[in-house]
């Protein structure tokens, strides 16, 4: 695994494949292309009344890119109904070179100055690959991702890779498509060059809501 490196990663989200750990003490990394990919679609993303109040309230303070590492380890924490994870050493030094390299980014929902929720990812081409998300207070990962949402769609983005379908994405209108259909989708995605710099602009909650909700069209 140490002759793989942070750009043989990049190559694998090119053609549609991303890396998983078998455990968190386990070495070996694997790569996934699954049958039906899970997808978040940007002019589809939904947001209930309840998360759009939460987030006009703004309950964190939202960051980006302040705390990577600290993202990767408390996602990689165990958690009631999640005592293993699948983030192990390689892949967190993985993720820890693309970050270096501009390539990962965290969202995070800080609150009296404590990290208590957040999300991380990848983007090439007009692509986001969500990798993992945590929370520690109510919501946290929730707002991290409406951020995201509305950051993606301010910057140009075209598509927002789930990997695969939960229960707790299925409120935002994730969407599970073959991976033949996916991989069109993502060949278009990534023929566009997204503004980086929205990622990292700050945003209050009423505009996170509202760029989050408003078309791709309108929003870049």
């Amino acid at each position: 695994m140490d002759i793989f490196t942070a750009h043989d990663l990049l190559r694998c989200y090119a053609r549609g494949v991303f890396p998983m750990g078998e455990a968190r003490d386990d070495p070996r990394v694997f790569l996934v292309e699954p049958e039906l990919r899970g997808v978040i679609p940007l002019d589809g993303f939904h947001v209930s009344t309840r998360m759009r109040r939460t987030v006009r309230s703004e309950p964190f303070q939202v960051r980006v890119d302040t705390a990577f590492c600290a993202v990767i380890d408390a996602c990689a924490a165990s958690a009631p109904g999640r005592e293993d994870t699948w983030i192990n050493a390689p892949i967190r030094r993985l993720y820890m070179e693309l970050h270096g390299m501009g390539r990962a980014h965290s969202i995070e929902c800080w609150r009296d100055e404590a990290l208590v929720g957040g999300l991380y990812g990848v983007t090439l081409g007009g692509a986001f690959f969500g990798e993992s998300m945590f929370s520690r207070a109510t919501d946290a990962s929730k707002v991290a991702l409406i951020h995201l949402v509305a950051r993606l769609k301010l910057g140009g983005w075209r598509l927002l890779d789930a990997q695969f379908r939960t229960p707790h994405l299925d409120q935002f209108g994730l969407i599970e498509t073959p991976q033949f259909v996916y991989l069109r989708m993502l060949e278009a995605a990534m023929k566009v060059q997204p503004d980086p710099s929205a990622l990292t602009r700050p945003l209050m909650g009423t505009e996170a809501v509202a760029y989050s909700l408003q078309p791709t069209t309108q929003a870049s």
